[in-house]
């Protein structure tokens, strides 16, 4: 820098030297980058020679990314294995966990030492809906679709206090969807099952979502409904069925019987037959029920006419599905019909059949007429 009014034409000069020199070293970098940038690109294509010959004229910029980019960096698919594809998705490497965990056995005790597993890999809960659907999934599986404290534990899951809106502007705007729409699922296979929640399960929702919510609104549903339909069955089912076929058959019959003197009896045990030609055979059991109005009609019935087996009918008890047949023959022809005397003792609060006397006695008046009234 010099004095104001002390530049002259050498030091104006100067300048524009010290300016050219700049330029020129800038150019400089640029052609050493250019060529090492070619060479890169004619030894790329001496090693594909298939490769158009335009692109070593090509340029190769750089871009800059955010961190955010970097760490989800697209990989192409051919460099994939099975095993990454696998892990790409939440669902199947939660499928995953439970099956390497159930290896040895699928019970309670490893259903739950799954669900600890995941509450303690992450503090945070990362992926908890798609492990709460999972499990849900699971659950059949390991025999806890009918236990209470699995579900609970299902809901413990949840971290505490994040969903719960904190104005009404939230509550109107279904505040937190994709969890809430989780809990719900949850409690409805809590009722597909038949499970009445409890206390506890109240109090894990009013902390995970708050009182107004729609897990929330689902629990007093549950809650006001299955004391009404709990007993309302005047035939329930057993939790447990009988595992004999025989028994099961027996309770079977029983039910679809409409007379409680009807007398049940097993024509056939299950066995194995060995026929001449030396095959094995499965002879199936047959149980059979008559009431003993049927015995009566049975014993009444012309031999010379057939009797047709129908069937088989399903009949669902719970998850078990049971066949049965009926027999059935065609009604009695009217010129085959033997009247029988009238028992007035068969039935004493419904007689069967009414004999009233219409004549006049003595005392009714015989003047009575009814178009004088």
């Amino acid at each position: 820098l010099f004095p104001e009014g002390q530049c002259n034409d050498s030091t104006m000069k100067c300048a524009r030297c010290l300016l050219q020199l700049q330029c020129l070293r800038l150019v400089g970098q640029s052609a050493r980058s250019a060529a090492q940038y070619g060479a890169l690109l004619q030894s790329a294509s001496s090693r594909q020679p298939n490769m158009p010959h335009n692109t070593q004229h090509q340029v190769l910029r750089r871009f800059h990314s955010s961190p955010a980019c970097a760490k989800s960096r697209h990989v192409p698919a051919e460099f994939l294995n099975e095993d990454d594809k696998k892990r790409d998705k939440s669902l199947v490497t939660h499928d995953d966990l439970f099956e390497q965990v159930a290896k040895e056995a699928k019970t309670k005790a490893t259903f739950n030492k799954v669900v600890d597993v995941f509450i303690k890999r992450d503090v945070r809960r990362r992926g908890h809906v798609e492990f709460i659907y999972a499990a849900l999934k699971k659950m059949p599986e390991f025999g806890v679709a009918r236990d209470l404290a699995v579900y609970n534990k299902l809901l413990d899951v949840f971290p505490k206090e994040v969903f719960v809106p904190r104005n009404f502007i939230q509550r109107m705007f279904n505040h937190y969807p994709r969890q809430q729409e989780c809990g719900v699922q949850l409690l409805e296979q809590m009722e597909n099952y038949g499970i009445m929640p409890n206390m506890e399960t109240k109090v894990l929702l009013v902390q995970i979502f708050g009182e107004k919510s729609h897990p929330m609104r689902k629990y007093q549903r549950i809650m006001y409904w299955f004391p009404k339909f709990k007993h309302i069955n005047p035939f329930p089912v057993p939790q447990q069925l009988p595992v004999d076929p025989v028994d099961l058959a027996n309770f079977t019959l029983t039910r679809i019987a409409n007379d409680l003197d009807a007398k049940v009896t097993v024509y056939q045990m299950p066995c194995t037959d060995i026929t001449e030609s030396g095959e094995q055979m499965t002879l199936p059991h047959i149980v059979g029920i008559q009431s003993p109005s049927q015995m009566e009609q049975l014993a009444k019935h012309n031999p010379s006419r057939p009797v047709f087996v129908e069937g088989p009918f399903p009949l669902w008890l719970r998850k078990t599905c049971v066949y049965y047949y009926i027999l059935r023959a065609d009604p009695t022809p009217p010129d085959e019909k033997v009247e029988e005397p009238y028992d007035p003792e068969r039935c004493l609060d419904y007689p069967l059949q009414l004999d009233l006397d219409l004549d006049r006695d003595l005392g009714d008046d015989e003047s009575f007429s009814v178009e004088d009234c």
